[in-house]
């Protein structure tokens, strides 16, 4: 897995583009979100720039060296300062910290950490804290078989339902729970009309 992520991302365009995702660039702005955020699997690092710019406190990981490496030329353009960590997430010091908001953005991890990788990040967040996700849903698998520029897994234990988001955050309050259709544009790996399960809740 690491091995693919590298070799996307070590070409000189940025697999998914460089402007942020617009469910969290919304999300952000609906709900004024501030303070230190946590990005999972982040990449090329686009929306912890845009969260950045935004005044948040960004702290971000990913398995992916050459991803961190696109990220921080990103903050440079932008004169933006993130904390970027590389690793699997239990053995990184961000572990050890605290945030006021997450955001999951088509982080699909592999089905035998997945729900291991839920649970820390609720620990992290503080009460009253915000969870944003976006992923693709189990249904999605359909549309990617008929146009592959969709991008996403092919494998179904890797995709979300609205079942699996409410068994995995138990501590949240739902503000947002949806499973829809959404027109994407983002490089050269999410283009078309893909199904998405999009998640908003805050920490009791």
């Amino acid at each position: 897995m690491k091995e693919m992520w590298d070799k996307r991302y070590s070409a000189d365009e940025y697999a998914y583009g460089i402007a942020p995702n617009v469910f969290f660039k919304d999300a952000i702005k609906k709900y004024n979100l501030k303070g230190k955020m946590l990005l999972p699997a982040e990449g090329e690092g686009r929306n912890a720039v845009y969260a950045a710019k935004n005044g948040l406190d960004v702290t971000a990981f990913d398995i992916s060296l050459e991803g961190k490496k696109k990220a921080l030329k990103l903050c440079e353009k932008e004169n933006v300062k993130i904390k970027y960590e590389v690793g699997d997430f239990f053995e990184l010091d961000i572990i050890n910290d605290n945030y006021d908001n997450a955001a999951l953005i088509f982080a699909h991890f592999p089905p035998e950490i997945l729900s291991k990788y839920h649970k820390k990040i609720s620990e992290l967040i503080l009460p009253n804290g915000i969870i944003l996700l976006e992923g693709f849903s189990k249904d999605h698998l359909k549309l990617s078989a008929e146009n592959p520029n969709l991008g996403g897994p092919k494998n179904s234990d890797l995709l979300f339902s609205k079942e699996s988001i409410q068994k995995d955050f138990p501590d949240f309050e739902i503000i947002l729970l949806e499973e829809i259709h959404v027109e994407l544009n983002e490089g050269d790996f999410h283009n078309g009309t893909g199904k998405v399960i999009r998640f908003i809740g805050r920490k009791k």
